[in-house]
């Protein structure tokens, strides 16, 4: 009976990610239209106009919104390894290979033992509600690597390491994958990867790194959690401007410069909190790693001036990694990720013209996705540090500390 239960329940699981992922095929090759803006407009003018400077041997120089560490060529040069189809139809279709191969690696992981399909519904049933978004960006492929990256890191330190730094070079974000990683092997592993492709990268395209200067006068992303107090400023006078700016919509004017800087002292502390539960932690089990990567990107995402869509991709793979572990305390952060992609996808495409306008509509979603994502990291951080480390009253005083040493020596 349980072997048939369980095969009810993976046909079931295919069944529902083979629907959902057709029917974002048929919105991404235009066979339906999706509401609101075309989003996959970045795929086939500024990803394909990037490519064809790629594929000559040099960064885009002068294109400001050119943003991505070096490894993201790779990504943006990857529909070349399908030659028969056109450039969009191409990376469409890359990326849902991406998707499928986050959906073995899940259902793989499933099986073994203190391990359960949710975090696999997670990924099936949590990323087709942030619509044609998924596949009309590289995201997802990242997240594929992070993945990987995280359900070999229990007994595979190095590898861990490894595509931790070659995500790194892909989209930054993948480098707090390491936030939880106790071996040396594995932070050794990152520096490694990261510096050889980095140099390798120097040596090859000119440019590599150029995009470390082109964010130097960015504003608020009109999606963050800091646009919130020019959205509701707006409707008491204030004149500022929404425009686009470094490729996305942003509030420019008074006081954004203040909330930028105010939004990257956040990011600041929260890097101090990772830092302090890093030290204090002494509890790691099995889920560790991934509660912790789960939570890192969860704290610099909603500190960020920019939230982008396409954000919650990474957050519905990680929060899948912690859910596939039975012990994982991240169920309730990882269920409100996935009610904050239906509401993003409410806010973007479908409702952008209300967030542009800052209207009650608009603003209201974006006071609901927010929160939603406000209130996971908070429960994500409370549930790492309470799994992982000892209250102060288990830990010994430093007379005890010392007598355990005294006695050890004699």
């Amino acid at each position: 009976m349980g072997t048939r239960g369980a095969g009810r329940s993976l046909a079931g699981l295919l069944g529902t990610w083979g629907v959902t992922r057709a029917v974002l095929l048929l919105f991404v090759f235009r066979v339906y239209v999706f509401p609101g803006p075309d989003v996959t407009s970045d795929v086939s003018v500024i990803y394909q106009g990037w490519y064809e400077t790629l594929r000559h041997g040099t960064f885009p120089l002068d294109d400001v919104t050119w943003q991505y560490p070096p490894a993201a060529a790779l990504a943006i040069l990857s529909p070349a390894a399908l030659p028969f189809l056109s450039y969009p139809h191409a990376f469409f279709v890359l990326a849902f290979l991406a998707d499928a191969a986050v959906l073995c690696l899940l259902v793989r992981a499933s099986t073994r033992p203190g391990r359960c399909p949710r975090g696999t519904w997670v990924w099936v049933a949590g990323l087709p509600l942030l619509g044609p978004t998924v596949y009309a960006r590289y995201d997802v492929m990242v997240t594929a690597l992070a993945v990987a990256a995280l359900l070999a890191g229990a007994r595979r330190p190095r590898v861990l390491g490894a595509l931790a730094g070659l995500g790194a070079l892909l989209k930054v974000w993948p480098a707090l994958l390491l936030a939880g990683a106790r071996p040396r092997r594995a932070w050794g592993s990152a520096l490694v990867t990261a510096a050889g492709c980095a140099a390798l990268f120097s040596v090859s395209m000119p440019g590599a790194f150029a995009f470390l200067t082109f964010q130097r006068d960015r504003g608020t992303e009109v999606e963050s959690l800091g646009a919130l107090v020019f959205h509701v400023a707006r409707h008491f006078g204030w004149r500022g401007q929404v425009l686009l700016n470094y490729g996305s919509i942003e509030f420019l004017g008074p006081h954004v410069h203040l909330v930028s800087s105010l939004a990257l002292a956040l990011t600041g502390v929260a890097f101090g909190w990772l830092l302090l539960w890093r030290l204090r932690a002494t509890r790691f089990t099995a889920q560790s790693v991934a509660d912790a990567a789960f939570t890192a990107v969860l704290l610099f995402t909603v500190t960020s001036r920019v939230i982008s869509p396409q954000y919650l991709v990474w957050l519905i793979g990680l929060a899948a990694v912690c859910l596939c572990f039975r012990a994982s305390g991240m169920t309730a952060p990882a269920l409100m990720v996935v009610v904050a992609s239906f509401v993003t996808v409410l806010e973007f495409p479908l409702g952008f013209s209300h967030v542009v306008m800052s209207d009650g509509y608009g603003v209201t979603l974006l006071f609901v996705r927010n929160g939603l994502l406000l209130t996971a990291v908070l429960t994500a951080a409370r549930s790492l540090w309470r799994s992982t480390v000892p209250p102060l009253a288990a830990l010994p005083s430093p007379r005890q500390a010392a007598g355990t040493k005294t006695s050890a020596s004699s």
